[in-house]
């Protein structure tokens, strides 16, 4: 319990990595680039994942779901451990990591549902609070998650009107009375944890954390994989972070719920439409080439984003159109029955509504945001993409055909910066071979 005379500090990790299952195996293939591990999974959980294990009961965390997927079957200690480290700190996210505001309505629902499904199926609870892929929002965004009962979401400076005074949660106004609680980490600490000298000097952020005023909320939000994978020994500092605050009389280690229900929002702020915490320029990353990039050293082209783009939305309309008229008979109706099956795992019924869900599934995967957000479409994240496609594609039955000519003509020209890959058109009919792992 924390007195009034402390500040209140919010550390949040968001750990997520890009679904790396070979579609036609359901197996992660090896990755080459990840060695001596079998693949980055693998990898990350060695460098981050399970060093962080005494890490999790202070920290506030959103875990992918395709990522605790696969820790579940392939890494049952650490799975496990994130499991009981919940005590409220667990926030929910969307069941694939997708850009919100590029998704249709329909797409929001069906991926805030899955994701909130199996959050409860998890944790044993309802969530309260939800981490949208890469802060990605919109209106629309925040009035889906609403809807499904969510309470707060976690935002950038920039993405709302003005932050709110000592980092104090806000609300945003969504109309007819609804609103969305909003909590905007700092800028400056988060970066500099991040990127910055304070990730792994824990005198220095201890140091920062106990500067937060009595009433004031100090909230750090980063990538998760920050502490051991992008940054060595950052794991090390983080828990030597915790221990000292821990037997502070300046700060107490909270998490967003808690520190919402003891600051329920006194101000509005104004939400800054389809913005993230990633791309500079909005949320054009995930769709044109807008110049954000891994590489500024290395020339390279983007321009295969925006075909990409229109490839994937094409394709997921043509599959929404073929599910619901061909799984119109199937219980409860093709919207309700594909929400409650979820995003993975068995289906019932017969194999033919299993393949028709299985071909929902795989073209929702297709909207995974890495795809775009690296250099290359023939990067390990662009074939996956592609590989996810490729699979909802064979799926489609008599259909196949024609949806694989449609996507090729949606991808047109673009070209890998590879010579080597050839055209993206190219490396999308590679990807319909599987690979042996």
């Amino acid at each position: 319990m924390n007195s009034p005379q402390q500040g209140l500090a919010v550390i949040h990790g968001h750990f997520y990595q890009p679904p790396r299952e070979n579609p036609w195996t359901g197996q992660v293939d090896a990755e080459p680039s990840a060695a001596p591990d079998h693949d980055w999974n693998a990898r990350i959980t060695k460098e981050t994942y399970k060093p962080l294990i005494p890490v999790y009961p202070s920290l506030s965390f959103d875990f992918g779901p395709t990522l605790l997927d696969w820790m579940e079957r392939e890494a049952p200690d650490v799975y496990r451990a994130v499991l009981r480290a919940d005590h409220g700190n667990a926030l929910a996210s969307p069941y694939h990591h997708i850009i919100l505001p590029l998704a249709t309505r329909r797409d929001k629902e069906t991926e805030v549902r899955w994701g909130i499904a199996d959050f409860q199926r998890r944790f044993g609870r309802d969530p309260k609070g939800f981490w949208l892929p890469e802060t990605a929002v919109d209106r629309e965004t925040l009035e889906v998650v609403v809807e499904n009962g969510i309470q707060f979401t976690v935002l950038a400076p920039h993405q709302v009107s003005k932050p709110p005074e000592r980092g104090l949660p806000a609300r945003i106004d969504l109309g007819n009375g609804r609103t969305i609680a909003v909590f905007v980490y700092d800028g400056a600490l988060s970066h500099d944890v991040a990127f910055g000298p304070l990730t792994t000097d824990d005198n220095r952020l201890t140091e920062a954390l106990e500067r937060t005023p009595p009433g004031a909320i100090a909230s750090i939000a980063v990538d998760g994989e920050t502490f051991g994978h992008h940054h060595k020994g950052a794991d090390k500092a983080l828990a030597s972070v915790f221990e000292r605050l821990r037997h502070s009389h300046k700060v107490a280690v909270t998490h967003f719920a808690a520190a919402l229900a003891a600051h329920p929002p006194a101000s509005t702020v104004e939400l800054v439409e389809r913005t993230s915490w990633s791309c500079a320029h909005g949320i054009e990353r995930w769709r044109a080439a807008c110049g954000c990039k891994i590489h500024h050293d290395r020339p390279s082209q983007q321009d295969w984003r925006t075909p990409l783009r229109f490839a994937v939305e094409w394709l997921a309309h043509e599959v929404h159109q073929i599910y619901d008229r061909e799984g119109r008979d199937v219980p409860g109706g093709p919207r309700a029955f594909l929400e409650s099956v979820g995003g993975a795992g068995s289906v019932p019924g017969d194999e033919n509504i299993a393949r028709l869900v299985e071909m929902e599934r795989g073209a929702l995967r297709a909207m995974t945001s890495c795809g775009w957000f690296f250099d290359d479409i023939a990067g390990l994240e662009g074939r996956q993409v592609l590989r996810y496609a490729a699979h909802a594609i064979s799926l489609a039955g008599a259909d196949s055909p024609r949806l694989e000519a449609g996507f090729i003509a949606q991808l047109g020209a673009a070209r890998s910066n590879d010579p080597a890959a050839g055209s993206a058109a190219d490396v999308f009919r590679s990807s319909f071979q599987p690979t042996p792992s």
